[in-house]
């Protein structure tokens, strides 16, 4: 049963902060690159945490970066384990695993995306 907790709540868990950086930092970013600053005003005017947030992008971008870490380490370090011997519960075991590594995967990529728009678009498209 640990076993199942650890194979679903860490890739969940950095999908989510892998949102809060894509939210942060990355939104932001396309929105004023594609000329939207009216948008993201708006935005920042109904959710004005994201300033807050953004001004610790490093510290948000460093833990996303350690959950992603831990989480694939820990889904290949699993990636043979034994499932149950009943055909349901192995089946419900395989498909389980399957979910995990799509949710790292989508992690992994709104992380990139989020990095990209946080610390490298700028001086990409204005440097």
């Amino acid at each position: 049963m640990m076993n199942n907790v650890k194979q679903t709540l860490l890739p969940t868990l950095s999908l989510f902060t892998s949102i809060g950086t894509l939210l942060c930092c990355a939104l932001p970013a396309l929105l004023v690159t594609l000329g939207m600053g009216a948008a993201l005003a708006g935005l920042v005017s109904n959710a004005p945490w994201l300033v807050v947030i953004s001004d610790y992008k490093e510290v948000v971008f460093a833990g996303a970066g350690i959950l992603l870490a831990l989480s694939a380490f820990l889904q290949w370090r699993a990636r043979y384990a034994p499932c149950p011997t009943d055909p349901a519960q192995a089946k419900a075991c395989m498909r389980l695993r399957t979910i995990s590594w799509i949710i790292l995967g989508l992690s992994i990529a709104i992380y990139a995306i989020g990095f990209f728009f946080a610390f490298l678009a700028a001086d990409l498209f204005y440097g």
